[in-house]
């Protein structure tokens, strides 16, 4: 497992159980406190993590060793770590993806830069309603993993499965792919609303009419439209708008009560994928020619042209048409 964050730290827990895993750490200070307090605290508090995962600061020997590589870094950092790997892998190693976000020089999704910088290699997505925490202690939840092959799909989900992780496959990568993009973007909408204070009305709103936009957009690049009613889709965006948890809600959240989204970024120790994810989205769709209100809006305060209010008149001011255009 390449990245010791949160959600890197718990897909290898669960891994660790059910085989040998090694998860690399940028900072060697924290390989250590894994390897002998079991902690990982800057990301999990004190949870305790299984004695049979392993960390290292090595990624030449992590990776020259390794049968699967997962990546668990943030998007704009993901090329460059993806470089290093491919120093180190073996031909043929399949990768599995767990970030969702875009690479915003390029608007490519995670598994295309794996293509470019380690050809070669199957690759696959992680993706679904994944609060970290909720699956490191153990409570129901369910993920997809992505990938063409079928077959390398259903080798990496026996791998993560567990009694209280569910795994399904699919092959639309590109859908599952999209719908955790998006779904980030939505995310620091709900939160918004619920800063402003509003109810759920107004919740249900977003959540609905940005599962539309992550539908349009998802189609327009090739996707499956019944990808978006499934984990990677409703799931993912349901359970990441719901909970204040997930930091693009938080993002959203303080933003609504009127705080700069500077100030917010520089004070979080966790990469919120939507914040610089928005713009690229925004860019996305309109190279394709799909209309994505929404993300337009969050795009906008983002980058700092337009207030949270002002977002809000424009998305409510909008003329009346069709549910389905």
């Amino acid at each position: 497992m390449v990245g010791a964050g949160s959600w890197g730290t718990t897909v290898a827990a669960l891994i660790a159980q059910n085989t040998s895993t090694t998860l690399w750490s940028r900072r060697q200070a924290l390989a250590d406190e894994i390897n002998d307090r079991h902690t990982n605290s800057a990301y999990l508090g004190d949870h305790l993590l299984p004695s049979s995962l392993h960390a290292s600061h090595d990624m030449g020997k992590l990776i020259g060793e390794a049968d699967i590589v997962a990546m668990a870094v943030p998007s704009q950092g993901f090329r460059s770590v993806a470089t290093e790997v491919q120093r180190h892998i073996r031909a043929g190693v399949p990768i599995i993806s767990l970030s969702k976000g875009l690479e915003s020089a390029s608007f490519l999704r995670m598994s295309e830069v794996l293509q470019e910088a380690i050809p070669g290699s199957p690759i696959a997505a992680l993706s679904g309603p994944n609060l970290a925490r909720e699956i490191l202690v153990g409570q129901p939840a369910a993920s997809v993993v992505a990938c063409t092959d079928e077959g390398v799909a259903r080798e990496i989900a026996d791998l993560i499965a567990r009694p209280t992780f569910r795994l399904y496959t699919n092959n639309d990568i590109v859908g599952c792919e999209i719908g955790g993009v998006v779904k980030n973007v939505i995310a620091i909408a709900a939160g918004i609303a619920q800063g402003f204070g509003f109810g759920d009305n107004t919740k249900a709103t977003l959540v609905t009419r940005g599962l539309a936009e992550m539908s349009r957009l998802g189609v327009a690049l090739g996707a499956n439209a019944l990808t978006f009613a499934g984990l990677a889709g409703m799931g993912d965006i349901m359970a990441t708008c719901a909970s204040e948890q997930s930091r693009n809600t938080q993002v959203g959240m303080r933003l609504g009560k009127g705080e700069l989204i500077t100030d917010i970024v520089q004070s979080m120790n966790m990469v919120a994928e939507g914040v610089k994810s928005s713009s690229s989205v925004v860019q996305l769709a309109r190279s394709r020619g799909v209309e994505m209100p929404i993300a337009e809006q969050v795009a906008a305060v983002c980058d700092g042209s337009q207030t949270a209010e002002q977002a809000l008149r424009s998305l409510m001011s909008r003329s009346s048409r069709s549910e389905f255009d």
